[in-house]
């Protein structure tokens, strides 16, 4: 089986880390996670494991290199390493700083987090519930996911983001009510993947739970020891990077680019 690339130093994995992070900003843009300047991915940084890398503010998803993510400390200040401070895109995100920032500091085995306000998982959110266990692919959320129940508006303190924190818990999955989704895991790929799934199962429950009260039923859920297993199985870290990868193997394949060592800066 395929397994994550090793690197000698830990300033070419960070080389890597940002590229693979920029890409996963490209595919949240290509996939229509974006939402006006809301939403950001974070990725802990190997050579100063104090900060991360996150998207600047303003500028969309979809254009987002690796010379333009802003690496910040947590106390929420850019650092040299991240190149200009004065250009039109070296804003940080208040929101995503005290979000990731909790997370980063509170769990040491999330390498990176992604939050957005993608459309299923805004919708779902309204309900004010977690998912069930209806399908295979749901059950990879099964007893890893929680619901964030307050809505305070915008993130713009630390007591909130460390309210989020605390919420997920050791978990690799919210729902935000009134507001999103947030997943948080060890690999970039992990996180791209399982985004996208926690997504979908939103999506997939908003229409069976509908199809189901048309014709005065209800879904039928899976059998708890049987969604524990298989959620073990398909919502494992491992089998998150593995899935994830393919994501990032289409993507170079359409933009015909791949990392090399020394060119990400």
């Amino acid at each position: 089986m395929p397994k994550p690339p090793v690197f000698p130093t830990t300033l070419e994995e960070r080389e890597y880390l940002k590229f693979r992070l920029a890409q996963a900003l490209r595919i949240f843009g290509n996939r229509g996670y974006d939402e006006g300047v809301a939403g950001h991915i974070t990725v802990r940084d190997p050579v100063r494991q104090d900060c991360f890398w996150v998207n600047p503010f303003g500028l969309h998803f979809k254009l987002i290199q690796p010379s333009d993510l802003l690496l910040v400390d947590h106390k929420g200040e850019i650092q040299e390493e991240s190149g200009q401070k004065n250009g039109p895109f070296r804003i940080l995100n208040t929101a995503a700083f005290m979000i990731h920032a909790a997370i980063h500091a509170a769990r040491p085995d999330v390498l990176c987090a992604a939050h957005s306000h993608s459309i299923h998982g805004k919708a779902f959110s309204t309900l004010g519930r977690t998912l069930d266990p209806i399908t295979q692919d749901a059950c990879a959320f099964y007893n890893d996911h929680v619901l964030y129940e307050q809505f305070n508006g915008i993130v713009l303190d630390e007591v909130e983001g460390s309210a989020i924190t605390a919420a997920l818990g050791d978990k690799k999955a919210a729902i935000l009510r009134n507001h999103g989704l947030l997943v948080a895991t060890s690999s970039i790929e992990a996180t791209v993947q399982f985004y996208i799934a926690l997504e979908r199962a939103c999506q997939v429950q908003l229409l069976a739970d509908t199809a189901a009260a048309a014709r005065g039923g209800k879904t039928v859920h899976i059998d708890p020891v049987q969604a524990a297993d298989t959620g073990r199985i398909v919502g494992s870290q491992a089998g998150g990077w593995f899935a994830g990868n393919m994501e990032f193997m289409v993507l170079e394949r359409e933009e015909g680019v791949a990392f090399n060592a020394g060119s990400s800066a």
